[in-house]
């Protein structure tokens, strides 16, 4: 398995080793069996040009994902942390780990997780909340140190 790692914004700061791990966990927790996944973190122009381009929405979203191919599963996940920063600082939550949700979030799009209905995003959601406890459990953060 490789995990790249591409920064493209600077709203946040984010470990390179830190996004691996993080990767690695939750793929491990999965049992997936992974080929190539990268990981993008990009500016909100950037996140709301592509959300344009590949979903006729000019807005600013937490992530997209991008499966590659099926065996093994590869792919790329781009995530915007200025996102993150704006709900953390409504919700009085860590961008750091509003961040880490959101790789999370991408990473289990690929895993072929959906959340188009409320059925999907129940399954989404329960999968979010016991990959982020894995994390903690591990006490794997994207807080630089």
């Amino acid at each position: 398995m490789s995990i790249l790692v591409f920064n493209r914004q600077k709203d946040l700061k984010l470990p390179a080793k830190a996004v691996k791990a993080l990767v690695g966990a939750v793929l491990s927790h999965e049992k997936a069996e992974c080929g190539e996944i990268s990981i993008y973190f990009v500016s909100e122009k950037m996140i709301s040009q592509m959300h344009d381009d590949f979903f006729q929405d000019p807005s600013p979203t937490d992530c997209i994902s991008f499966p590659l191919e099926s065996d093994p599963l590869s792919g790329e996940v781009f995530v915007c942390p200025q996102t993150a920063i704006l709900y953390a600082k409504q919700k009085n939550l860590d961008p750091h780990q509003e961040t880490a949700l959101y790789v999370v979030h991408g990473l289990l799009h690929l895993l072929g997780y959906d959340d188009l209905t409320p059925n999907e995003r129940r399954t989404m959601r329960k999968k979010e909340k016991s990959c982020m406890r894995e994390l903690n459990r591990l006490n794997i953060s994207l807080r630089p140190s």
